[in-house]
């Protein structure tokens, strides 16, 4: 997800423009630029692939010195990550910053070259830009050459402009990426994020799907889809979304595996009422658990792991049947759907186009729809009937970590709500259970002093080229999300693969070389995942057993390392032990010497298909 901002201002920008940029470097990029209206209006552009440093150096050497500007960090979707294609693109007119995709880019492009213009970029971008252009050759002002663009758009963008001789005027746009107007004194700002514009103010106005804004230093008139002036609610900011400092760890991921005690105390704050020992839900649902059909499950990535796992706590601990679904294919396959279902939709930013797609789907065929969303603004947030929020706080590494174990805290709790409402849960069940959830923050902390013996697995991790990562029942997720992270940020190749099915295939790949990552608390079914740890060690396999005190007794079965977690009820093991294999991944991820923070190829939030 690429990253905008746009100043008006009273003094030169391209200072702050760059410092926005830092602060929204967590969404993953590529390349990096700006535009300012320089002496007599005359749009400038500095622009330089790679990190943000190296516009900082061009700007060093070719300063700007406009009160006008935009930038930009590209994550590259169309052409690659060169200086030709980073953003913005410009005409003599117009320069312009977008986030997302123009589908009908191609159309649009063979039209305009037709009509005599000139393309220097391989970028879907530049199309809007000549495009805004055109309409302005034939004579429009900038307000109505952008909306009548807008109208001939097809796909997920946000967008903002600049405009040669316009010294108090930007247009932003939003349709599928999100996009926030910030008021200052004397001043506004455009932005991707409240984070982009934290340092400038906490006064902001979130755009609705399909609005577009004309902003000058006086204010801000915001247009819906049809270009009816609409008024949307200016609300501030609270500082904990500014909070995204490193504080004294060399990581943010660091930092956000180590914060999850906290907020997965925080998170369950909102759903426990550990004093009745009950589950509360903050919101009153628009459906009643007890007659519901069937539970859609709808996310991507690591969030798909978390309702992965919700899908064995909700048949369980409810009886209430579970579908899950990869959003990118969700709705494709075109599901039916039960006239009395509900479909949950889980994402850490709200704002994934796969997600949301799945959602607007769920909705026009008559599903109950709820979010587990880690920010209350979002999309997903404004269009789910009902809002179940982690409070994870911003989270700034690209590969997720304390947002994971929050969307297991929240759907943990929905589970028992479900379990107690549906009758299969007593109340000495739900006691029990809510308990065992409010011991959570407490088992983490006690799960992270493993770290120093994390690190050492992770030097013998650090020389391989393959890992296998099993687990059964609930652990199976785990193993998947386990294989992902470390495949995310250091790019050892690790598939993760439920054990039962080893013989089935993988058992091939065994060999004295490959780690073998177990992950097998002491459950119902660990005697048969012992049973498939013997099967790797028969074949000379290196096991790594992450298991507790009663799992290490009684798994009888050589092992490299036995890393033994505290004991815990098995329902809520798969939210600790997700803590153990994101430090295994962060701290192979350090020896390797890779990005942590912004792994190549990925973006924090993917606001495309």
């Amino acid at each position: 997800m690429c990253g905008i901002i746009g100043i008006v201002g009273r003094e030169p920008v391209a200072g702050h423009l760059v410092d926005a940029l830092k602060r929204l470097e967590y969404r993953g990029y590529d390349s990096a630029g700006l535009a300012t209206l320089e002496t007599g209006g005359v749009l400038t552009r500095r622009r330089a692939e790679g990190k943000l440093r190296n516009l900082e150096i061009r700007l060093a050497k070719e300063p700007l010195e406009g009160v006008i500007g935009i930038g930009h960090t590209r994550w590259a979707t169309h052409g690659a990550p060169t200086e030709a294609n980073a953003h913005p693109h410009a005409t003599k007119r117009v320069a312009v910053v977008h986030n997302g995709i123009i589908e009908n880019f191609r159309e649009l492009k063979d039209e305009l070259i037709a009509a005599g213009h000139h393309f220097e970029s391989e970028t879907d971008t530049e199309v809007v830009a000549q495009l805004v252009d055109r309409k302005m050759e034939l004579g429009m002002s900038p307000a109505d050459a952008v909306a009548a663009a807008l109208k001939r758009l097809t796909g997920a963008f946000a967008l903002a402009f600049l405009f040669s001789g316009e010294e108090d005027l930007l247009i932003g746009a939003r349709r599928g990426s999100p996009l926030a107007v910030g008021w200052g004194t004397g001043e506004m700002f455009l932005g991707s994020d409240a984070i982009a514009l934290a340092p400038f103010t906490d006064r902001v106005a979130y755009l609705e799907e399909g609005d577009w804004v004309v902003v000058t230093r006086a204010g801000a008139v915001i247009h819906d889809e049809t270009d009816a002036i609409v008024q949307r609610p200016i609300v501030t900011v609270s500082a904990a979304a500014f909070q995204v400092d490193r504080g004294n760890y060399r990581h943010f991921m660091a930092k956000e595996i180590h914060e999850q005690p906290e907020v997965i105390g925080h998170t369950l704050a909102h759903y426990l009422d550990l004093t009745a020992g009950c589950i509360r839900l903050p919101v009153t649902p628009s459906f009643d658990w007890a007659s519901l059909d069937r539970l859609s499950i709808v996310a991507c990535g690591t969030a798909y792991y978390a309702g992965l796992v919700a899908k064995y706590w909700f048949e369980r601990l409810a009886r209430l049947p579970v579908e899950i679904d990869v959003a990118s294919e969700f709705r494709y396959r075109e599901p039916p759907l039960p006239k009395n279902g509900l479909a949950l939709f889980v994402s850490q930013s709200g704002e994934t186009a796969d997600t949301l797609a799945g959602l607007r789907y769920c909705k026009a065929h008559g599903q109950h729809v709820a979010a587990v969303v880690n920010v209350p603004t979002s999309s997903i947030a404004r269009e789910a009937d009902v809002v179940f929020p982690t409070l994870a706080g911003p989270e700034i590494g690209v590969a997720s970590t304390k947002a994971f174990t929050c969307q297991l805290a929240v759907l943990a709790s929905l589970a028992v709500a479900a379990g107690r409402a549906r009758g299969h849960l007593g109340i000495d069940d739900e006691k029990r259970l809510v308990r065992a959830l409010g011991d959570l923050p407490g088992l983490v902390v006690k799960t992270l002093r493993l770290e120093p013996r994390i690190v050492r697995l992770a030097r013998e991790i650090a020389k391989v080229e393959d890992v296998l990562y099993l687990g059964r029942g609930s652990s199976y997720p785990i193993a998947l999300e386990g294989a992902l992270k470390l495949k995310e940020i250091s790019y050892i190749h690790a598939e993760g693969y439920a054990a039962g099915e080893l013989k089935h295939g993988p058992i091939a790949l065994i060999d004295e070389v490959m780690p073998v990552i177990v992950i097998a608390p002491f459950d119902a079914i660990f005697e048969k995942t012992v049973s498939n740890m013997q099967e790797v060690a028969a074949r000379g396999g290196r096991i790594i057993l992450f298991t507790d005190s009663r799992g290490a007794a009684a798994a009888s079965v050589p092992t490299l390392e036995t890393i033994v977690l505290p004991d815990m009820p098995s329902e809520i093991a798969p939210l600790v032990y997700a803590v153990p294999v994101q430090m295994l991944a962060y701290h192979t991820a350090v020896l390797m010497g890779t990005d942590v923070d912004q792994p190549r190829n990925l973006a924090k939030s993917v606001t495309v298909e």
